[in-house]
């Protein structure tokens, strides 16, 4: 009867023991946790579901506006250098068209007095230099390619304004070392062949 005394109550005394040792891990572990929240809560800035649209509105009344109020200043000289370029472009189609336009009156008019009808030094030709058909198809051709240029000029306008509503969305997007996706390279010691994978971790 002692000995079945003594055996109880060595197994209270470990059982006591133990379950003293289990709080104080578990109050080990809840301190770090709840510092690491604050701090992440802390260090995030808060979300504001009116950036992405502030973006595209400053894009659309100015373009690259948007690319500074994301601070993405770099986009800026690419967004100007393709507006600049389709505009350059259709002018250049433009002034062209224009020419062959005109040219295109006059002969219709029955007169020979259009740019056609001379040289580079300015002496009159008696046959023009373009034809009635070549100053219709050269209108086309311009016609055509400055429609295009103003195309390609309204989608760089439209892609700015975009772009800045979509860097807008992704900057607040929550990424942090507790959610991370990357590929692994790992050594297999039986066969010594190389194992190539792509890991997704969680960290709680």
């Amino acid at each position: 009867m002692p000995n079945k005394l003594f055996i109880v109550s060595i197994y209270s005394l470990l059982f006591c023991c133990f379950l003293s040792a289990q709080e104080k891990n578990k109050k080990k572990k809840e301190l770090p946790e709840a510092l690491v929240v604050d701090s992440i809560i802390e260090i995030r800035n808060p979300y504001n579901p009116l950036s992405p649209a502030k973006a595209a509105f400053y894009s659309a009344v100015l373009p690259g506006l948007g690319q500074a109020y994301n601070k993405r200043y770099w986009k800026i000289p690419i967004v100007y250098g393709g507006l600049a370029t389709g505009i350059y472009f259709y002018s250049t189609n433009n002034k062209e068209y224009n020419r062959y336009r005109d040219a295109y009156k006059s002969r219709l008019a029955g007169l020979k007095t259009d740019e056609f009808y001379f040289d580079t030094e300015g002496n009159q030709l008696t046959t023009p230099r373009v034809s009635t058909d070549g100053l219709e198809r050269g209108q086309k051709f311009y016609r055509k390619n400055k429609e295009i240029s103003l195309l390609v000029t309204l989608g760089i306008y439209a892609l700015n304004i975009i772009d800045a509503n979509v860097d807008a969305h992704l900057m607040q997007y929550n990424v942090d070392e507790n959610l991370s996706l990357a590929p692994h390279f790992k050594i297999n010691e039986i066969d010594a062949t190389s194992n190539l994978g792509l890991t997704l971790n969680f960290k709680f």
